[in-house]
């Protein structure tokens, strides 16, 4: 188990469009929540949303089969592992997370600063 059902960051039964609207909503920067991935992969069960300088992210969470961690994003070298994605929420409220917009090639950080419910 991911540890992820009885936190108020996540968003059981959120798609992508709620959950972006959401974001929108909040407007404040480091505005996040954690929904199901849309596609149904078990190698990529969870989708870390977050707002940043009036955008919205959409950062896969990774499932690790040989290690049983999670990661963020694609995979590189050296990357960071967690063992639920609770302590993934955990660590970036304390450490910024960097956050690329692949459109503009530019990167951004910000910290999971305000929890986002979707009403």
């Amino acid at each position: 188990d991911a540890g992820v059902h009885s936190k108020a960051w996540y968003a059981a039964t959120c798609d992508r469009k709620m959950a972006e609207d959401a974001l929108y909503r909040s407007n404040k920067d480091g505005s996040f929540l954690i929904r199901k991935s849309s596609g149904q992969d078990s190698r990529q069960p969870y989708t870390l949303v977050v707002f940043y300088n009036r955008r919205v992210y959409n950062i896969p969470i990774r499932f690790i089969e040989s290690t049983r961690q999670y990661a963020l994003g694609r995979e590189k070298s050296g990357e960071e592992r967690f063992d639920s994605v609770a302590e993934i929420v955990e660590n970036h409220q304390r450490t910024s997370l960097v956050l690329i917009d692949s459109q503009n090639n530019t990167k951004d950080s910000t910290k999971l600063k305000h929890v986002v419910r979707v009403s």
